[in-house]
């Protein structure tokens, strides 16, 4: 017979261990806003975790430093770009792969799992190179381009088709005369909204901090993304952490807004893509 304390017991650690987690998750974004509202000597001397009264002076330090309206605007014409294309090239690809049978093309979706594990660290000097001798430094075309060829994204999307779609599908909209790019467009690609918003967190959170690439490409103080700007904030002999803290929490709030908005669809698309139809 079961015991119903001992499932009460059972369920009750786990709600506290899922309560902890939650605020071990939210803790460091907790303590990052609290932070941004405190002067350096209260950040170094304690651990704050009430609202101070530096937040005006920090965002004075901020906007004397740089100009962080515009590093929004530039991150964002760094980003939507990049996340529309790689969702869009790297739905397409993964849908070759997954229903179409052609020569090499196991071969071929192998060779996008190996490029998984190659660091991007390691090809960056060929990459500034390439660049250099096309005339594309110091433009957003390095960073934007690259998103249409994007293993991870094929990679996720390809595993979500091939549980998700069926081929039935397919194939009663080439019976009705459907071409195959119409078919993707307006049959399939409707049907990976899950998958997609998904993946559309990730890449934009990939792109929006990607600093690494930025600062190899962009030489132009007026063309810095966001994380660019907020590096410039460490001064030479000293540092305001405040004001430090503060460019990091609003770097973060268009992330937050855009988890929220499709925290669901994420969900969803974990979920579906991990479940064979």
């Amino acid at each position: 017979m079961n015991n119903p304390l001992r499932k009460i017991g059972g369920n009750l650690l786990i709600y506290v261990l899922l309560a902890l987690l939650a605020v071990l998750s939210v803790l460091p974004f907790y303590i990052t806003m609290i932070n941004a509202t405190h002067s350096d000597v209260a950040i170094v001397r304690s651990l704050n975790l009430l609202p101070g009264d530096n937040l005006r002076r920090n965002y004075e330090h901020i906007k004397r430093s740089m100009n962080i309206w515009r590093g929004f605007a530039n991150s964002l014409s760094v980003t939507i770009p990049s996340v529309m294309l790689s969702l869009y090239f790297g739905s397409l690809t993964a849908y070759g792969f997954s229903k179409y049978s052609f020569r090499f093309s196991r071969k071929l979706f192998f060779l996008v799992l190996m490029t998984l594990m190659v660091p991007m660290q390691l090809g960056l000097v060929g990459y500034y190179l390439m660049h250099s001798r096309l005339g594309f430094l110091d433009s957003y075309i390095p960073l934007i381009i690259p998103w249409i060829a994007h293993p991870p994204t094929v990679f996720f999307m390809k595993m979500y088709i091939d549980s998700a779609i069926p081929n039935e599908l397919i194939e009663a909209g080439r019976v009705d005369g459907s071409g195959e790019f119409w078919t993707f467009n307006f049959l399939i690609l409707p049907l990976l909204t899950p998958a997609i918003a998904t993946l559309a967190i990730f890449n934009f959170v990939g792109s929006w901090n990607n600093y690494i690439m930025p600062l190899t490409i962009l030489f132009s103080k007026t063309k810095f993304t966001l994380p660019l700007q907020i590096a410039m904030l460490r001064g030479v002999y000293s540092d305001n952490y405040g004001a430090i803290y503060l460019g990091v929490a609003m770097s973060i709030i268009p992330i937050i807004l855009i988890y929220a908005v499709i925290s669901r669809k994420i969900i969803g698309g974990l979920v579906i893509g991990a479940v064979k139809g």
